[in-house]
Formats: C-alpha cells, structure tokens, sequence
C-alpha cells in the first residue's frame, strides 16, 4: 500500500504554513479487513481484571463526534490526594495528521516508535495556540537488509487539532525538517524490531539536545552488542562527537523505548539532578511484568560536558516488576498484568495547579484468558496455540495469571494471524501513578515492584483503530487489535499531551492531543 511521491515543501512555504487541510480523499477498507470484520466480535470485554476500563463510544454521526471518555460529571473519579490527576483533568482536543508520502524509509508508515516535544519549535504555530514542534520517527528498519536506513527522524508542525472521527477530515502537519538519519552509527546492529525513544531537553549545562535510546526486539544481555543511549544534535544532519552509554547493569530489555524528562526540582530532591528517565515494556515479561523506569543523568554536571563514552551510567531505579526469566509466577507485577501488555510511552504531568502524575500509554490485555500463539477463526474467547510450543513454557493463562489446564485442548491447525502475545480483549490505555511511590522507590523505602497505579483508563473511544484494515494479521482486529498507541511527549508548559496512535492513517501514526489542567 504505497502512495505516490509528494514534492518537496519548499523552506520558504515551511516558515509560513504551520498546518494543511485534510484531505477529502475517503478511506475504504481493503478486501481482507472486510472479511475479517466477519469474524470479529463487536463485544468489549473486561472480565477477570481490576482495571478502571471505560467503555468505548460509538455514533452513526461521527461527524459530530464528542469523545465522552466514559465518564459523565455524576460518574467522575474520586481523586485519590489533592495533588494527583484524574481522568476528569484530561480534555480530549482531537488529532491530526502527519506529512508526507509512504516512500520507504522516508515516510511515516510503520513508524511512531519515538516522539518528542520541541518548545524552540515552528514560531509561527503560536497564533493557533499550539506553539513548538515534534520530532517524530518514521519507518522502522527491518532487518537482513531489507531497510537499514530506517528509524528515520523528521521534525514537524503542531495543528490546531480536531475532533472527529474522519480521518481525511484531520489537519496535516508540514515538514520543518524533513527525515534524517540520527544513529550516530552506534545502533546499525539493532535492526529486528528497533525499540527507540527520544527526548529533547534544553539544559543550562549542556544546550539542547535530543536524547536517544535504542533497543530492539531480542537483545540479549551482551556488552558487546554496544550501548544503549546517547544523544544528538536537533539540527538534524548536524553530526556532534557520538558518545554511547549504558544504563548501570541493567537489562537492555528493560531500559530502551521510553525516554521522558523528570521535573527539575523533582529530580534534585529525589534523584541528585538526574533529569531523565527511560525504560522499556518488553511483552512476555522479559523486561519485567509492568513498565520499568530508570532515571540517569549522562553529563557532568558542573561542565555540561558527556561522560565519557562507554560509560556504565550510575542509574536510580524508579520502577522494576519481577521478570519472567526469574518466576514462572505472575508475582511482584503490575496488578492485573498480562503477557501481551505493551507500555509504548511515558510523560512526567504536571500542571499550574500543582497536580502530577506518571503517566503510561499502551495497549492493555484485558481479556478473561490470554496466550501466546494466534488468534482462533471462531472468535476471540478462543485461545489457538502451537502444538510444537507446549511444555517449552506456559503458554495459556487465565486473567489472573493461573495457568489454564489442557493446553492441548487449544491447539488449532488454521490460524488467522501471525504468532505472538495474544488477548481475548485488548484496550487503548493510559495508567498513572504517584510520583510519592517513586520517591519511596528511589530513597529505598520501597521495593521497585511496589508501586502500583493509582489511576487508569481507557482512550478507546477517540481511537480510529486501523480503519484501512492495514496489516490485520500482525495488528489483529476488533477486540483482539494490538499496537494501538505508540510514543507519547507532554509540552509542560502549556500542558498539552501528544500521543501517537499507531496505523491510524492507513499505515501512518496520527497524533492525538490532551489538555491537562
């Protein structure tokens, strides 16, 4: 599914056009998405979890779609202290488009893995009141040569979004600075399913920088595949001296694709001025069973200067579930937790009014048994295993975590999708928590795998969810869609949140946008 080449936006018609109308060409969904839609169950179900799921909206008239977020004011949540966010603090203000043409690797399709907020960005989107950048990462390279240049970086411009549930009917960003590469040639290894998040941070010591982290999809714990983190001009093509770091001795699963910046003042009480955090959710368990979170700091704080490169970083440790390599049991994990999770974002809220959170986005399982193997033709309360996986692990749980018996009982022979982490149910998530646990965590009056979010829901209801019925067999459809939400990145000073839904625009991200107050 590739579209025609765009031209080039000239430098000049970047400075002036902050945003284009979208376009009146209608999306149809392809031949197998229609035959999948046969299949599908249109049941949401939420059964055997202790999740705050809110239920998904839907309208014949989805031109004047209003999000509701499952809550009318008679149902709002009851805020746990003074000073933590509830749903009722998020305003839902629409989405928009991305630029640009599907031309590998110099496209947004199979992208959205990193994402973050420039404030020094586009000047002139201030008068819409959505003032700054994002830089966005495009293509995931693919591995055995196939696409070694992708994960591709490009900044653009933020729209004045819109709600609807249309997507031609979005505003398109433009180009500020069309795609680079940005590996500063210390990640051409990681290739198999890249995991990478970025960050961009102005600070007195060092200037502005975008930090960088990259994993992939197995990345064995070998020093002598590299590092995991370093940083990069945002003048992209700019080349500095490519310094490379690691976490401690830490995981690569649980370290690389999720990079956000901590509070200043938080981070000198707490963290001894470590203004960053990153980790990874990696399905499975392997990195632990519920997202995990480090912060570091990679320069010396009286010189600005990077610590030299190689440099096992000295981490503090804000988060960090049991792994499924060290128990078969579902234990010291996210509550709720299950093996086909994925915690793809992370931001650190705060607002004027003095409000916080940690915030995590993904794609929860939430369905009453999950598995790793397929999805079953009879419907999604339907496990499908592979015959040649049994006894090597367990492969079928309850939502609890127990081990379903008679594995064997649930093999099928004419599987529907690729092979993976499968739900009977999967929702579009956001799960915050106290960054009071986290400070127990780092002063070691708490275990890592203690804290537990105070607060979650589901964004279901202003999701597109693939309605070009892209690549169904990997994503998977109706209740059972995975990937749904990519990278996110919060502009603090005007507290707005963007977050990248996954192929929502045929194979594109588009960004969706919050207000916190």
């Amino acid at each position: 599914m590739r579209l025609s080449l765009i031209g080039l936006i000239s430098a000049c018609a970047i400075v002036l056009i902050s945003c284009s109308t979208g376009s009146s060409l209608a999306i149809t969904e392809t031949s197998v998405a229609q035959k999948s839609a046969t299949i599908a169950t249109s049941r949401e179900s939420t059964a055997g979890t202790e999740d705050t799921v809110l239920p998904s909206t839907s309208s014949s008239d989805q031109s004047a779609f209003q999000p509701s977020h499952g809550q009318t004011k008679e149902e709002a949540v009851e805020r746990p202290k003074p000073d933590l966010l509830v749903p009722s603090d998020f305003t839902y203000l629409g989405a928009f488009r991305l630029p640009g043409s599907e031309e590998r690797p110099y496209t947004f399709a199979y992208g959205g893995e990193a994402m973050t907020f420039n404030p020094n960005g586009d000047s002139k989107g201030a008068a819409d009141g959505f003032s700054g950048s994002l830089f966005v990462m495009g293509h995931n390279r693919m591995p055995y040569g196939e696409l070694p240049h992708g994960n591709q970086l490009a900044e653009i411009s933020i729209c004045k979004p819109l709600v609807t549930k249309q997507v031609e009917q979005l505003p398109q960003a433009v180009f500020l600075q069309n795609f680079h590469e940005i590996d500063p040639g210390l990640f051409a290894y990681l290739d198999e399913i890249p995991r990478v998040g970025i960050e961009y941070l102005d600070n007195p010591a060092t200037g502005a920088v975008l930090h960088l982290c990259w994993g992939q999809h197995f990345h064995h714990e070998d020093e002598a595949l590299g590092p995991t983190h370093t940083w990069v001009s945002p003048a992209l093509g700019q080349k500095i001296e490519p310094n490379g770091w690691y976490i401690g001795n830490q995981s690569p699963y649980s370290v690389n694709n999720y990079l956000f910046s901590v509070p200043t003042e938080w981070a000198g009480e707490h963290l001894g001025g470590r203004l960053l955090a990153t980790g990874r959710f990696r399905d499975g368990g392997w990195s632990g069973m519920g997202p995990s979170l480090y912060a570091y700091v990679p320069w010396d704080t009286e010189t600005g200067l990077p610590v030299a490169s190689g440099t096992h970083l000295e981490e503090i440790v804000l988060l960090q579930y049991a792994r499924s390599d060290e128990t078969d049991i579902i234990e010291h994990s996210l509550e709720g937790y299950q093996h086909g999770d994925e915690w793809e974002g992370g931001a650190w809220i705060t607002t004027d009014s003095g409000r916080n959170a940690v915030l995590f986005a993904g794609t929860k399982s939430i369905g009453e048994r999950y598995w790793y193997g397929f999805i079953n033709a009879t419907g999604p309360d339907y496990p499908c295993l592979q015959e040649e996986f049994i006894g090597e692990f367990t492969l079928l749980r309850f939502a609890d975590g127990t081990p379903c018996p008679n594995e064997t009982d649930w093999v099928c022979e004419d599987p529907i999708s690729g092979r993976g982490w499968w739900s009977s149910a999967f929702s579009g998530q956001f799960i915050l928590y106290d960054p009071a646990d986290l400070a127990s965590v780092a002063a070691g009056a708490m275990e890592p795998w203690e804290p537990q979010p105070y607060m979650r829901f589901s964004i279901d209801d202003v999701l597109f969810l693939n309605p070009s019925g892209v690549d169904i067999e990997t994503l998977g459809f109706g209740v059972q869609r995975r990937f749904r939400l990519g990278d996110v990145c919060f502009d603090r000073g005007n507290g707005l949140l963007y977050v990248l839904e996954l192929f929502a625009d045929e194979a594109k991200p588009v960004v969706h946008v919050w207000r916190i107050e």
